[in-house]
């Protein structure tokens, strides 16, 4: 009488499938029926860059290969619950896994696999080929418009929060795009019109025009891969602001944030500054203007609303906030130069009784103790460090440019980089 086959299970993300993968699943299927759990999108970002293609499109590329028994969502890193749902005879993998992020994912593996007597099988890495190594290339290689483009609206649906660091040239858009920390990194750039005019030497006044603030724009896609927001100021007058839409469509950015006060406008975080609003219905006819414009669906147009840094408060913020999302506006922004995150807090708390509900954003510049996970539970989508790396720049600049005139010479070299970690960075 013959055996029954054994159950076989194996776990990919194949966001680019190679030899390494395609090997493990053709060893797992001299062992028995292979179930494959392809790692959602979700899980993924877990602990490495959301993948290229998406969970559907990976899903066709796996069922296409030979011999598979079917594939179903690997939800977690942690396999736990797909192991007592399937309670495979034998579980498969490369042994690459014994270090890493997924070392820890092994060991609970091993534990899993003792309730039912079950076995973990490693084949040997396949050397030479990965994944990351793939993903590299990639960056290397750049990214088309389009795929950059619907990166944010992908990003925003799976992952708690998005995080977003401000950039203000090519050379700050390689650090966003590279400093990875613990398996974690930023997930987009924020092009800031503060930063972007402070780097020219220039007020934040709407002073650097829209062609000047395109080229730094390109300077950054030129360089990156993420998804980036643009920092739009007020949009200009409405005939201006659908021709900066397509403009910015066209490069591949993902999203412009404008802000719902008169041009020009005077940065918010300005003491004693007046900010003169714009009403509810002329920046409604803005956002219906820039959506009436844009040509694709992804991209993104976000309302940031002025009303706490007006002194208006926090019912003008709702009515507002109400209003724009009926006008069209993809997102919300929330703004407040308080010391305490009190006003974001009371303004989320009445966001969440919102029938109709777009992404919130959040910028904690000046209440600065707030932490992300606090964000999220508050129900903020996206959070933006909007001017950390040229506030961070200017001081570090200004401490080295002191040390070479008390000096008179310039041995500074526990403050700066080296040059050929300059040279890394830039030709990579």
């Amino acid at each position: 009488m013959q055996s029954k086959p054994k159950v076989v299970y194996t776990v990919t993300c194949a966001d680019f499938l190679h030899p390494g993968h395609i090997n493990i699943i053709n060893e797992s299927k001299k062992l028995g029926k292979v179930i494959v759990g392809l790692m959602t999108d979700e899980a993924i970002a877990t602990y490495k860059r959301v993948p290229v293609l998406s969970y559907e499109q990976r899903k066709q590329l796996v069922e296409s290969i030979k011999g598979i028994w079917k594939v179903v969502p690997q939800r977690t890193l942690d396999y736990t619950e797909n192991l007592r749902l399937y309670k495979p005879d034998i579980v498969t993998n490369g042994d690459d896994w014994r270090t890493g992020v997924q070392k820890e994912t092994r060991a609970k593996v091993i534990e899993t696999l003792k309730e039912w007597n079950g076995q973990l099988v490693e084949f040997p890495y396949t050397q030479g080929i990965s994944s990351t190594f793939i993903i590299e290339d990639f960056r290397k290689n750049g990214i088309t418009p389009e795929q950059r483009m619907n990166m944010l609206r992908r990003l925003i649906n799976i992952k708690p929060i998005v995080r977003v660091l401000e950039a203000h040239n090519g050379l700050s858009a390689l650090v966003v795009e590279n400093t990875e920390y613990n398996g974690k990194s930023f997930d987009a750039i924020w092009e800031s019109s503060l930063t972007d005019s402070s780097s020219k030497g220039k007020p934040d006044i709407e002073l650097v025009d829209f062609t000047s603030r395109i080229q730094t724009i390109n300077e950054i896609l030129e360089v990156t891969t993420k998804p980036v927001i643009v920092d739009g100021d007020t949009g200009g007058q409405i005939d201006h602001f659908s021709y900066m839409i397509r403009t910015l469509e066209r490069l591949g950015v993902s999203a412009i944030i404008i802000e719902d006060k008169k041009f020009p406008k005077v940065n918010s975080l300005m003491s004693n500054a007046k900010h003169k609003r714009e009403s509810i219905v002329n920046f409604c006819e803005k956002i219906k203007a820039g959506k009436k414009a844009q040509v694709t669906k992804d991209f993104m147009i976000i309302a940031r609303i002025e009303s706490y840094i007006a002194g208006e408060g926090l019912d003008d913020a709702v009515a507002r906030a109400k209003a724009y999302i009926k006008a069209g506006a993809d997102g919300i922004m929330i703004h407040s130069k308080e010391l305490s995150a009190y006003q974001i807090v009371e303004f989320c708390n009445e966001y969440k009784k919102f029938k109709k509900k777009v992404p919130l954003i959040a910028v904690p510049t000046t209440y600065c103790t707030v932490r992300e996970k606090e964000l999220k539970q508050l129900g903020v989508d996206i959070v933006i460090y909007a001017n950390h790396l040229l506030r961070s720049s200017y001081q570090a600049m200004k401490d080295v440019a002191e040390d070479i005139l008390i000096m008179e010479g310039c041995n500074v070299k526990d403050k700066c980089c080296s040059v050929k970690e300059l040279f890394e960075l830039t030709n990579r």
